[in-house]
């Protein structure tokens, strides 16, 4: 989850630093085609944003991938080149094809453009429409018009000045008249030439330097001529934010790759786990129960029993009838050890009794079962009322398996709740952890219920309330003895040895007494 979190803020840190540049990368040089004009500012493609050119100099791109210029009174022109140096486009008109009916419109007044002399021919013509009853002979002035919405007849154009006479027109009659590019008529494949002298780029492209929009809020839009990096030098800041970001992006996906991996090794090792432990069990018949299962015993998890070690209880009904508790794994550490052992320990243990006021369920651990099982974890939030109000033991995740012969057994890690947990547990100056480790949880329960208080108190007035950690485990009764104390049948109760002779005494005379009664506890492996 941390690793993921990192990647997506450096990802989220480098938009950001890339930001002052995505308004260059919205607005890069492109083109309709190939061998079509490049087109920047001044210009822009539809698409781009508004920052990227004029309005009045809004491009398109044709099916037939060419550069369109629309005007939206006269109809659309094709962009044959653009020269931003002498701020010049020239743009074709084709009367090959069906003459447009926004023609008759045709009006630069609106518009940044206007026509220029580029050849000497004059930038303009007022130009006559006829409409023939026969087909007349063309020359130079007089051209006709393939297609028209003017006339079913064909349709010619001559200079308004072009004699009637000069081209045998008797048998046509002028039908328009418009004012219109000279080469509108007469320039071919070359084109008519157009200008704009707003805005004033063109000294700036002649130095090679780059020409766009300030960006700023106010209402007449601004210039600013900008120095384009020399060739030869480093990487730009968009050639290295590429190269940043393919570089993230090949981390990412060996991060991700390793993520898959790490996942169904986990799942492999988990399904290992769980066949393993239903083979070490099988002479116990245990169920198993889909996640679908456990939601229908649970009646969808609706009554919360309590809240353990690794995870939430939950009240179950089994279908015939059976009552039990389901605890939903939330919060363990390796791939859930504890819990199995827990489960495989509660398995071997088939007595009723099992965790009763009268301490015959601790005493049935430790000698009632086929091995010794520690519990390790014995407080008042394991003990749970059946009901009957009988108490049960519950929470085994921390038990521990020895055999019968041993009394001792050797851990990497104290376990166990403050306030009942034994003090060997914390330290092995006070012992070793065996079954009487078990018989202190108890003890410290019992003066809990009798005395009223927790047993936790780090203000404590009298020092004798601090007695109970000093004692060592060989002073401890096993808990048969512990039962029969409880039973009665113990008529002369023997008070254990104060292990202060006086207020003032020190942990040295505890460690004195400590080397001679360590023999007599063996200690065992914990995989035992």
């Amino acid at each position: 989850m941390g690793i993921s979190l990192f990647f997506f803020f450096l990802f989220m840190r480098l938009f950001a630093e890339i930001n002052g540049g995505s308004q260059d990368d919205d607005c890069k040089a492109s083109r309709c085609s190939h061998h079509g004009p490049v087109i920047r500012f001044p210009f822009r493609l539809k698409h781009q944003p508004e920052h990227c050119g004029y309005p009045e100099f809004e491009l398109s791109c044709s099916e037939e991938k060419r550069t369109i210029l629309e005007l939206p009174s006269s109809g659309k022109l094709w962009v044959k080149e653009i020269n931003y140096n002498s701020q010049t486009i020239i743009v074709l008109w084709y009367l090959r094809y069906c003459l447009p009916r926004k023609i008759l419109n045709f009006n630069l007044s609106a518009f940044p453009f206007q026509f220029t002399d580029e050849y000497g021919w004059g930038y303009a013509l007022d130009i006559s429409f006829f409409n023939c009853s026969e087909s007349k002979a063309e020359s130079y002035e007089l051209r006709s018009i393939p297609c028209s919405f003017l006339s079913s007849n064909p349709v010619y154009v001559a200079p308004s000045s072009y004699s009637l006479a000069k081209g045998n027109l008797s048998s046509c009659r002028k039908i328009f008249k418009a004012t219109l590019p000279y080469y509108y008529i007469y320039g071919g494949e070359y084109g008519t030439f157009m200008n704009w002298s707003k805005p004033m780029c063109g000294n700036c492209e002649a130095k090679g330097n780059k020409c766009q929009r300030k960006k700023n809020n106010s209402t007449e839009p601004e210039i600013e001529c900008i120095d384009k990096p020399a060739k030869g030098a480093p990487m730009d800041k968009m050639v290295l934010t590429e190269a940043i970001l393919g570089f993230l992006h090949f981390t990412f996906g060996i991060f991700i790759i390793f993520i898959v991996y790490r996942s169904n090794k986990l799942k492999r090792e988990h399904r290992i786990n769980i066949q393993k432990f239903l083979e070490d069990y099988r002479a116990l018949k245990p169920s198993r129960y889909s996640y679908a299962d456990i939601k229908k015993i649970t009646n969808n998890f609706k009554d919360k029993l309590g809240q353990g070690g690794y995870g939430i209880v939950y009240k179950g009904k089994l279908s015939n009838e059976v009552f039990v508790a389901v605890k939903i794994l939330d919060d363990f550490k390796g791939n859930g050890e504890d819990f199995i052992n827990e489960v495989g320990t509660m398995s071997t243990i088939d007595n009723p009794t099992l965790g009763s006021l009268a301490s015959k369920g601790i005493e049935y651990l430790h000698q009632g079962c086929d091995q010794r099982i520690l519990h390790l974890d014995i407080k008042p939030h394991n003990i749970l009322l059946d009901h009957n109000f009988n108490p049960k033991i519950s929470d085994f995740g921390l038990a521990k398996l020895c055999s019968k012969e041993k009394s001792a057994v050797s851990m990497t890690a104290a376990r166990g709740t403050m306030g009942y947990i034994a003090p060997e547990m914390l330290s092995r100056n006070f012992g070793n952890v065996s079954s009487k480790s078990d018989v202190y949880s108890f003890g410290m329960l019992l003066i809990e219920m009798v005395g009223g208080r927790k047993n936790i108190n780090a203000t404590v007035e009298n020092t004798s309330q601090v007695y109970f950690p000093e004692w060592y485990p060989i002073d401890r009764p096993s808990m048969k003895i512990v039962v029969g104390m409880l039973e009665g049948e113990e008529d002369n109760l023997v008070m254990p040895p104060n292990p202060f002779t006086s207020m003032g005494q020190t942990r040295t005379s505890v460690r004195r007494r400590k080397t001679s009664i360590q023999p007599e506890l063996t200690v065992i492996s914990e995989t035992e």
